[in-house]
């Protein structure tokens, strides 16, 4: 069965993924860097100044991976967790530095409803076997008036330039796969995955759809990559919650 038709079906994406990060998780760090051009740490401070993170903020960070966002995010709030279905990046963030650190699942978050102000996410939106109950699960943590923000990828919606963008990351991606892991498919699932992504647009209107409010979407790289905030509607009431 080709990797295409693998990720096509919620299941098959679901133990794919699972089963692709396990295997890149020591690699990862090498890999955003190097498919960012270097920008990966500036796009996550971005990300970090947008969220406009006050001392007195939960903040949830899922797919944490190895920490980059929680551990800018740690600095600020009064609370920081980082949420991430690969156990091997947990080991590699929790050797970097102490953090509260969760083993679970972004579509049935472990955590009461309304409990964070801040909920973030890294290169993960992308990667959920159902898009919209991700949405729906970063909602019913969020407390009224918190704010979401994500950094992912984007498709972009021009056909020739999505081609082209496509195509040159099956070219760095089986490169890089054969380099690290001696598997052409290894990193090739990033254009795949864009593949069937709503891109940044579509995201924006899944949000909205969702009962976000405020949406919005910052092109990075020219609109090859893109960073979503939204804010959950009502007023914030964050401390009135224990």
């Amino acid at each position: 069965m080709s990797l295409r038709s693998t990720i096509a079906t919620p299941g098959g994406k679901q133990k794919y993924v699972r089963r692709l990060f396990a295997t890149i998780a020591d690699r990862y760090d090498l890999i955003t860097v190097v498919l960012s051009y270097g920008r990966d740490r500036k796009w996550k401070d971005y990300l970090i100044s947008l969220a406009a993170i006050r001392a007195d903020d939960r903040l949830l960070d899922l797919a944490c991976g190895t920490g980059d966002i929680l551990f800018r995010a740690a600095e600020r709030a009064s609370v920081a967790v980082g949420l991430d279905v690969t156990l091997r990046m947990l080991q590699l963030a929790a050797a970097k530095r102490q953090a509260a650190l969760v083993n679970g699942d972004m579509l049935a978050l472990p955590f009461a409803s309304e409990y964070f102000s801040v909920v973030t996410a890294g290169y993960g939106l992308r990667n959920v076997p159902d898009l919209q109950q991700a949405i729906d699960e970063i909602a019913r943590v969020l407390a009224p008036g918190g704010r979401f923000l994500s950094l992912d990828f984007n498709r972009p919606e021009r056909s020739w330039l999505r081609a082209v963008y496509l195509a040159y990351l099956t070219i760095v991606g089986s490169t890089l796969g054969l380099v690290l892991h001696r598997d052409a498919d290894t990193y090739r699932y990033i254009p795949e995955s864009i593949r069937n992504y709503p891109g940044a647009a579509g995201v924006a209107r899944l949000l909205e759809q969702r009962g976000f409010e405020r949406v919005s979407v910052v092109p990075l790289l020219g609109g090859l990559m893109a960073i979503h905030s939204a804010i959950k509607p009502g007023q914030e009431r964050f401390d009135e919650k224990a």
